[in-house]
């Protein structure tokens, strides 16, 4: 009897357990999206697309990634699921992987967000990214925090993870302003970033500001020196991320997985811009490896490729290296491949499409064969 009553619980067990992992099994399946190719190394590139294009002219381009070894394009409409719509079949015709690109939460010349001034980020010094622009023109960033504008950065991801075929939504812009210009640009700024300065350092609005008080119970408005509160850095660190896990469960819902371009690997992109990639919810990153805008050499791509890949190990995202084409030779191209490769990455992406030239559209396909 005994021996019986064993037997019955172990069949209730197994039974259980395999009901379980059906469960999971049929819960993976209905967020991975078929549309995804699993290829061994993915080759991806970026484009802009205008509305004003005849659907050949796409074509033709399209074709030309395919035929030299791009596997994947993420597209630009300005988030525009009709254009989208219109460009995914033409590029899919030819081959291609489609994701759809999104400024995240730097929003240039959003109509719906220029009228809500209330909506964006605010720095140190009390300037609203509204009309009070740090380094560039285009530099328009919404508060991470603020429900309103949160909501409508993600009702932009919703309408692009609806568009039919696309593999995923590629998240780019997802952090706050640039604390620390890269090294090899600030000339061009005429800039020396030797400490956080307030005119670079966000979100200092009263959302922010009033929730991390509720939490911490100090202002940050009152720090002597706030760089060096980690409660506060941690702070904006976890509303990014928060943007990101929620983008995420949209992508998801919808059949898509989530990607982003990110700084070259996370404890860099914490120090610089309020980005910590390797605690999202997310299914890939392609780092913006951009050796030469920090005065870096080709062999700085690996470096930075490996460390990403291990601060990734055991959390199920692939990363692809992103490079910066129109800096390189084709030699460098290839040396970036073999990079890429030989630490870890998943794939590479070439920005952007049409900066690649003939020679260097010739050494990504070799690198194929």
């Amino acid at each position: 009897m005994k021996t019986k009553y064993l037997l019955l619980l172990l069949v209730i067990f197994a039974s259980c357990g395999q009901k379980e992992q059906k469960t999971e099994a049929e819960v993976a399946a209905a967020i991975t999206p078929a549309e995804v190719n699993e290829s061994s190394f993915k080759y991806w590139t970026w484009i802009t697309a205008n509305a004003k294009r005849t659907d050949d002219s796409f074509t033709e381009e399209f074709k030309k990634y395919k035929s030299n070894g791009i596997d994947a394009v993420l597209i630009n409409t300005n988030t525009d699921p009709e254009l989208l719509g219109r460009l995914t079949p033409l590029a899919k015709k030819e081959g291609l992987e489609v994701h759809a690109w999104i400024m995240a939460m730097n929003r240039p010349g959003d109509t719906v967000a220029l009228k809500h001034p209330d909506w964006y980020a605010v720095s140190r010094d009390g300037k609203s990214c509204h009309d009070t622009r740090p380094y560039v023109d285009y530099y328009q960033w919404m508060c991470p925090t603020r429900k309103e504008s949160r909501g409508h950065v993600l009702s932009l991801v919703e309408g692009l993870s609806k568009v039919e075929g696309v593999a995923s939504v590629h998240l780019d812009y997802i952090r706050l302003p640039d604390i620390f210009l890269p090294i090899g640009l600030l000339p061009k700024y005429n800039l020396k970033q030797e400490e956080e300065l307030p005119e670079f350092d966000f979100c200092y609005c009263d959302v922010c500001v009033a929730e991390f008080e509720k939490i911490h119970h100090k202002n940050p408005r009152d720090f002597e020196n706030p760089a060096i509160d980690m409660e506060w850095k941690q702070f904006r660190l976890n509303k990014i991320k928060a943007v990101v896990d929620d983008a995420y469960e949209i992508a998801h819902n919808n059949g898509k997985i989530l990607t982003a371009a990110v700084f070259p690997y996370p404890e860099m992109a914490d120090h610089m811009v309020r980005q910590r990639w390797d605690k999202w919810n997310i299914d890939m990153v392609l780092p913006m490896i951009y050796n030469n805008f920090y005065n870096e050499e080709v062999d700085w791509i690996g470096y930075a490729t490996g460390q990403g890949v291990k601060d990734l190990e055991g959390k199920g995202v692939e990363l692809h290296t992103g490079v910066f084409v129109p800096t390189m030779s084709a030699d460098e191209v290839t040396e970036a491949i073999k990079l890429a490769k030989e630490n870890g990455a998943k794939g590479i992406s070439f920005f952007d499409g049409p900066a690649i030239t003939d020679e260097q559209l010739a050494a990504i396909k070799a690198s194929k064969e």
